[in-house]
């Protein structure tokens, strides 16, 4: 018996909302694809094919439209390319807009 009427039961809801539901930190750590796209275009098998070094592909978006961020395959959001580390021309997503119903 437990005198001091301490119980090992879960705490009540609204008890403790701060409380980790299950092992948070696990499904943390859990990978996800996310691809930054610039834009799409659709050809016929026959021009993919005769692609080749220097070849252009003229996409559908224009320059300084959003670009769109896909997470495991789903739109999440819309964002603007931005340079991240001159040094190293790297470039990143300054995020514009958040897609209704990513969240969910």
């Amino acid at each position: 018996m437990n005198e001091d009427n301490e119980s090992n039961a879960p705490p009540e809801a609204g008890e403790d909302d701060n409380r980790p539901i299950g092992n948070i930190d696990a499904i943390m750590a859990i990978p996800v694809d996310v691809q930054v796209v610039l834009g799409t275009t659709t050809m016929p098998v026959a021009a993919l094919m005769k692609l080749g070094r220097n070849a252009i592909i003229t996409l559908d978006q224009r320059v300084g439209e959003a670009v769109t961020v896909m997470v495991n395959g789903k739109v999440i959001a819309r964002g603007e390319m931005v340079v991240v580390d001159e040094d190293n021309s790297k470039f990143g997503v300054a995020l514009t807009e958040i897609v209704a119903g990513a969240g969910n």
